[in-house]
């Protein structure tokens, strides 16, 4: 089978999110079994911010038995990247299937009008701000005209689409209400647990001297970073959190400059260290030696970053917002409390921090779940299902 990934952003650009982690574990577990799959995408390279496109990536290259087809970004609004010469690579190659990741991008709609033009099936994921991302109506004339516009196609997407993969209940009941007819399959996301693995020492690299709290992921508003820092406010003179730091690590998405200055208005600084632009090798180093991970997102579909918090028996503080509570389970692997809370996030933190046996309990639960349930190799497994029953159907039409 010729199994073509569609997605706005891949290798090298980690720092882009889950979507990166899940097309590249689908091609190179689906490439294992004996298939021939590309990646196309841009050529985001983030090596110098979240919007920074390098012409001198390879236009094709191979990793392991997979590859990834890149073609340059001209155009670039938000997170819409325009790279319009990616249709003609994928109707040169004349895949078996589509299967696009992030609905809400360019690269979408390139992958539905290949699929309409080449007449074989589409496969759709999301892994983005479907229908629900909050601040969808809170952006500027500009930008809501865009995503109105951007709506339009999503759902031209979903109605031509084969099938649809939604990582649980709560976003298959999103696409259900955009098109009730829809054939769609839960397939949860996984994690690559063989590269989860720490391979250096993060307190001695970044001289932290003390236990330490750990954040994952982009600096947005809707991350709840700025309710995190005001829970620390309000923890940093208890004595059960005197030796302890938060460590908050990733990428600027527009809210660095206001988490710098509200560290620094509530004199922080002593507890709360920011690591900007990790390298992957460090984000998986602080997992391994962090005490648990506090994701207090506002908004998220299927968060891969407490997977990955999981395999290293590491459990997470979240929020119950939105699809959240499939992931992270209150009192199993988990704290969940209310978005926005900061009192209630600080005795979250509080009581994890005291508890040793209630955290390990979490962790291990954590621990099972991702190596039964959420790891790479099922999901790319169910994938590779239903691919077969799409094509098969398609044959019998």
């Amino acid at each position: 089978m010729k199994v073509a990934l569609v997605c706005p952003a891949s290798l090298p650009a980690t720092q882009f999110g889950g979507i990166v982690f899940l097309a590249v574990d689908l091609a190179r577990e689906i490439s294992e079994m004996g298939h021939d799959v590309t990646i196309y995408t841009t050529d985001l390279d983030f090596s110098n911010g979240p919007s920074k496109f390098n012409k001198n990536l390879s236009r094709l290259e191979k990793f392991g038995k997979f590859k990834i087809n890149r073609t340059h970004v001209w155009f670039s609004l938000k997170l819409f990247f325009i790279n319009t010469s990616m249709i003609e690579q994928i109707e040169k190659d004349k895949p078996d299937i589509i299967h696009t990741i992030g609905l809400r991008s360019y690269q979408s709609i390139v992958a539905w009008r290949a699929s309409k033009k080449l007449k074989i099936p589409l496969i759709v994921s999301d892994q983005g701000g479907l229908t629900t991302h909050p601040f969808l109506t809170e952006s500027s004339i500009i930008l809501q005209i865009l995503y109105k516009i951007q709506n339009y196609f999503i759902k031209k997407i979903i109605n031509d689409s084969a099938a649809i993969s939604a990582a649980n209940e709560y976003e298959k009941q999103i696409f259900l209400k955009i098109n009730k007819e829809s054939k769609i399959e839960i397939i949860r996301n996984g994690v690559n647990l063989q590269t989860l693995v720490s391979k250096q020492n993060f307190r001695k690299k970044y001289q932290i001297d003390s236990k330490f709290i750990l954040f994952v992921g982009r600096f947005s508003k809707s991350k709840g970073i700025e309710t995190l820092i005001h829970s620390f406010k309000i923890l940093k003179n208890k004595k059960e959190i005197a030796d302890k730091k938060l460590v908050i690590m990733g990428v600027d998405f527009g809210f660095e400059k206001e988490m710098e200055e509200l560290i620094k208005k509530f004199n922080l600084s002593d507890k709360i260290l920011v690591i900007k632009n990790p390298p992957r090798e460090d984000v998986i180093s602080a997992y391994g030696q962090s005490e648990f991970l506090v994701l207090p997102s506002q908004w998220e579909l299927s968060p891969l970053v407490p997977l990955e918090s999981f395999a290293f028996k590491k459990p997470v503080i979240s929020t119950r917002s939105h699809g959240i509570p499939f992931t992270v389970k209150n009192g199993k692997n988990g704290i969940l409390v209310e978005p926005e809370n900061p009192d209630e996030l600080a005795k979250a933190i509080i009581k994890l921090l005291l508890d040793d046996k209630f955290r390990e309990r979490l962790g291990i639960s954590g621990y099972e779940f991702v190596h039964e349930e959420c790891n790479c190799i099922s999901m790319a497994k169910n994938s590779l299902r239903l691919y077969e029953q799409v094509l098969k159907n398609n044959d019998n039409k």
